[in-house]
């Protein structure tokens, strides 16, 4: 499938010319008590990847103009020397520098900058399904409003969608109408309310409210950071995500 097609942004984005802009800093940072491997990619080009322990950040400056980007966890990998390998959740083809989207379930922060009257749009999916727990907020400017994704979901994931480190979402699962809404309207369903009963701001299905995008404006910088404090269940997590 291609980049584009997997992006659950549906408002229209709009190209602007700049006269002056500059690349958005972006501050990932692992606060988890366990390894991940941070990943990034934009349907507009470009991506990479990025082996934190708890406690390491990895900071990136993303271009402006830069739309249908992914940051995203990825848990209980091995990579060889040429940068080759496997992950248990978020897999981007067996590649530590991610070139394409990471593999369900994958809690995802998704952004598209310098859009529309120049502001930034972004919000956490669960689209995708969910491995970590997740903080994206803005960290300059006068924009203040971050999201946060925090819930015990891995444990009190529905059996149906029970994935091996994490939850998936119904459409991976089921691949209907239904849970995917591939074509008109489409509402939520008891498994898209059961991640918006644990993260209400974030999105569940592919049509869901669209107030769970957040804009700033154009230049503001963000950090992405994995098991934010406050996450109630990081050691579980740890302990699930490790296991084989």
């Amino acid at each position: 499938m291609k980049l584009e097609s997997l992006s659950p942004f549906f408002f229209p984005f709009v190209a602007l010319c700049f006269t002056v802009a500059t690349a958005a800093t972006f501050t990932i940072r692992n606060n988890c008590s366990y390894t991940v491997w941070a990943a990034a990619v934009a349907a507009s080009g470009g991506g990479g990847g990025k082996r934190l322990e708890s406690g390491a950040t990895w900071n990136l400056n993303v271009k402006p103009g830069t739309r249908g980007a992914r940051i995203w966890a990825r848990t209980n990998c091995q990579f060889d020397e040429a940068g080759r390998g496997r992950c248990k959740t978020g897999d981007c083809g067996g590649r530590l520098k991610c070139k394409a989207y990471g593999n369900p379930p994958n809690t995802l922060a998704e952004f598209a900058l310098n859009q529309y009257k120049n502001l930034d749009f972004f919000h956490i999916s669960l689209v995708d399904g969910f491995n970590v727990p997740m903080e994206f907020s803005p960290t300059s400017g006068l924009c203040k409003k971050g999201i946060q994704c925090t819930a015990d979901i891995v444990r009190q994931c529905p059996k149906e969608l029970e994935a091996p480190g994490g939850c998936n979402n119904p459409c991976t699962v089921f691949k209907t109408q239904k849970y995917c809404c591939y074509y008109g309207k489409c509402g939520p369903t008891d498994f898209s309310k059961f991640f918006k009963a644990r993260c209400p701001s974030a999105y569940t299905y592919p049509r869901d409210d669209p107030s769970s995008t957040v804009t700033c404006p154009g230049g503001t910088n963000y950090k992405v950071v994995f098991c934010p404090i406050g996450s109630p269940h990081l050691e579980m997590v740890a302990s699930m995500s490790q296991e084989e």
